[in-house]
């Protein structure tokens, strides 16, 4: 359990958003501190008095933070304002040594702001039909399509599972690791030849770190019975008790 004057980070794209449906899953998890919700319009806040950094879910990242060279894609919505926004947040936070749960884009801008890149356009790059990773809603989670965890990973630990169901609602994902991270989770039937196998996961090679990213939207299943529901009660369960030992 966190102590009363701690505060927890919340980068998002609108602050009502969040309210609905990530705080529910924090206080579920044990959350009784303060929540500090910012947005791109919002001053960069001092990091001195937060213990933990959660990154939202939201719209695409400009490949320009990855590589100049790359045009974005036709079906790219960039949010440039995240951008500017939680890219230099991250690498605060990580500098401060900060617990960091990045969720969706949360994930992705985790792994950009650490020096990976992204696929910008998943049914473009792995030849799939374009619903595959875009089924359901916040309100309404469609369970879809199976998360594989590396059985050595520190993920798979907290999670206690292997292979679970996962709701899916993205069309980028992680394409190089940041050298900082390890891709720990993947969907084993998106596969490119040169890339392998999409990325639904990625944690710190670091063990004295608590940081992890995950591509689907644990804060909409943690009312699910059943693995999917017990994982995403655990990840958020495990974030509040790491930002508590600070």
């Amino acid at each position: 359990m966190s102590s009363g004057n701690s505060n927890l980070l919340v980068s998002c794209k609108n602050k009502s958003g969040a309210e609905k449906h990530y705080l529910p899953a924090l206080k579920a998890a044990g959350w009784a501190g303060t929540v500090l919700l910012v947005t791109p319009g919002d001053p960069l806040p001092d990091l001195a008095g937060i213990a933990g950094l959660l990154l939202t879910g939201g719209d695409d990242i400009h490949p320009r933070h990855w590589d100049e060279a790359e045009a974005v894609h036709l079906k790219a919505d960039v949010d440039a304002g995240r951008d500017g926004f939680e890219i230099p947040l991250v690498r605060a936070a990580w500098e401060r040594r900060l617990p960091i749960l990045g969720i969706c884009r949360g994930e992705q801008v985790l792994n950009v702001a650490l020096g990976g890149s992204l696929v910008q356009d998943i049914p473009d790059h792995y030849g799939c039909e374009p619903s595959r990773h875009q089924h359901g809603t916040p309100d309404q989670p469609d369970m879809r399509h199976r998360v594989q965890l590396a059985p050595g990973s520190r993920l798979r630990a907290l999670l206690g599972e292997d292979v679970f169901l996962v709701n899916s609602r993205h069309h980028q994902a992680v394409k190089r690791v940041a050298p900082l991270l390890a891709a720990v989770g993947w969907h084993l039937d998106t596969v490119h030849a040169a890339t392998g196998p999409l990325v639904e996961a990625v944690e710190t090679t670091d063990p004295t770190r608590w940081v992890f990213g995950v591509q689907w939207h644990p804060e909409n299943l943690v009312g699910l019975k059943g693995p999917a529901g017990d994982a995403a009660r655990d990840l958020f369960a495990a974030f509040v008790k790491a930002i508590g030992h600070r």
